[in-house]
């Protein structure tokens, strides 16, 4: 499974693959698994979407059927980093608590409206797609843009935004990592949420370990 969209302010080179889900459930991915006999199945999903996941696992083990989890390696702070970690985003908007300040809020659209909670503060967005509706937050300035990013230019973005707070998901890899580079280089503090806690399961963090996971299968595949 796996959601990917395009940049918003230019065209695609090429159509991106379609975005796979919308199973009903976990007793609708079991249905889709046998229709399409199914043998192994490779959750690719964002690290952050807990639900689609918990599905995954949940009809594969009602299904009897092999699951390995692709996913970028989460984060890990380094030298000279200021983070202070929060389980959730309930937590980031406690944390957020206190007097006005200019915040980079890095973790998407969905869940923008529970940080209405705390107006006083100046939110910079970085989104993929633009709004649907009006922002739930007083002060915003939104820039539509898609990784990858350079520690340079986001380091300038912070300056020129006059950026003091950084809010991020702990999503991984290296598309959305220069935020962490550039706030590093400005001494800035990073309030990073946590991955939400899954049901135990195999899990590779390159393509590699998964094509090793396939080729130590006993069956024929259907992924």
């Amino acid at each position: 499974m796996l959601s990917l969209a395009g940049r918003v302010e230019r065209p695609l080179r090429q159509p991106l693959p379609q975005r796979l889900g919308g199973f009903g459930g976990v007793e609708g991915l079991r249905a889709y698994l046998r229709t399409e006999r199914i043998t192994h199945l490779i959750d690719a999903t964002h690290p952050f979407a807990a639900q689609m996941s918990c599905n995954a696992i949940a009809a594969c083990a009602a299904e009897a059927l092999p699951c390995l989890a692709l996913s970028r390696a989460p984060w890990r702070a380094q030298p000279g980093d200021d983070w202070h970690n929060v389980p959730d985003i309930t937590g980031a908007v406690g944390a957020l608590a206190g007097p006005a300040r200019r915040v980079m809020l890095a973790i998407g659209r969905q869940n923008l409206p529970a940080f209405a909670a705390q107006p006083q503060h100046f939110y910079l967005l970085r989104l993929v797609d633009p709004p649907k509706a009006p922002l739930p937050l007083p002060q915003t300035h939104v820039i539509m843009d898609r990784g990858p990013f350079t520690p340079e230019s986001d380091r300038l973005l912070m300056e020129a935004h006059r950026i003091d707070l950084i809010v991020s998901k702990n999503a991984g890899g290296t598309g959305a990592s220069a935020k962490l580079t550039a706030a590093r280089a400005l001494r800035l503090p990073v309030i990073m949420i946590d991955r939400p806690a899954l049901p135990a399961r195999a899990e590779v963090h390159d393509v590699a370990g998964v094509l090793d996971w396939l080729d130590h299968a006993d069956t024929p595949r259907g992924v």
